[in-house]
């Protein structure tokens, strides 16, 4: 299982960035993860010890929230990933794949798109899930700036924010604004066209799910020119926590097909090597 441990304070890593005590030195790969409009790395709390050793999944904490509550929320795309790239560029030392759900799964491909520009690298795979392809037009109404009522409507209907807190006046007021400029940040969204990404992408979604359909998921077959591969799992668009164990091992039965072609490139480059030698 993986070693590192989450915590909900700025960790011994020296990153805000990253919801993990301590990086493992053994992780032969990095799965950064990045959540829903809203949510916090809390939300995979329970993946740190789903992977084995040598995949390290590192949760990313995103401005404005948990222990970085201080700092302004942030409401435009380009901007969040430009200013993730920097707060992650240290760990992207070792192959690294991406996972993002929902406005997540936006950023992480915006993310892996500005990596490649000015960075030259890339993810191994980009696994995105609860939205459909960037290039598609979102024909839906903005909420980021409706009154209060009808914007508690609108979350109750998405049935991703827990009654509780939307009935407690309080803690709306404590994660109102969050959600506010993480629907900002999507619903202001202008996708521009590029290359595909070289990297493999996995989309997934939940077989109940109202907003992001079948057609949607595959609709990112056009952003990749590797393999591409969509899988629906019971749940509405919140799937990832109903039917946590079916994504986890779909993502470490395609992360583990990365890996082994990784080292079987790796032993037909050694055996060329020593051929050339001899």
């Amino acid at each position: 299982m993986a070693d590192a441990i989450f915590t909900d304070n700025t960790t011994s890593t020296g990153s805000r960035w990253l919801a993990v005590s301590a990086l493992n030195p053994h992780a032969q790969l990095r799965l950064f993860c990045f959540p829903y409009s809203g949510a916090g790395a809390f939300v995979f709390r329970a993946w740190l010890r789903s992977f084995p050793a040598h995949i390290e999944v590192c949760p990313v904490r995103l401005p404005g929230r948990e222990s970085r509550i201080d700092e302004p929320l942030i409401t435009e795309m380009q901007s969040l990933a430009q200013m993730t790239a920097a707060g992650l560029r240290p760990y992207l030392d070792r192959p690294f794949a991406f996972f993002g759900h929902s406005m997540g799964a936006l950023l992480s491909f915006e993310l892996a798109r500005y990596l490649r520009r000015h960075h030259g690298i890339s993810p191994v795979r980009l696994f995105v899930g609860g939205h459909g392809a960037p290039h598609l037009a979102n024909d839906d109404p903005p909420m980021y700036d409706l009154p209060e009522i009808e914007f508690v409507t609108k979350l109750r209907d998405m049935n991703g924010t827990p009654e509780e807190v939307l009935d407690d006046a309080e803690l709306r007021q404590l994660i109102l604004p969050t959600l506010r400029a993480d629907f900002a940040v999507c619903e202001t969204y202008v996708y521009e066209d590029d290359e595909p990404l070289d990297c493999p992408i996995s989309a997934f979604g939940g077989a109940q799910d109202t907003y992001v359909s079948r057609q949607d998921l595959e609709a990112w077959r056009a952003h990749t020119a590797s393999h591409f591969a969509v899988r629906v799992f019971p749940g509405d668009h919140f799937f990832l926590k109903t039917a946590r164990s079916f994504l986890i091992r779909a993502i470490l039965r395609d992360l583990e097909s990365v890996m082994n072609q990784a080292q079987t490139w790796s032993a037909h480059e050694s055996a060329a090597v020593l051929v050339s030698a001899a």
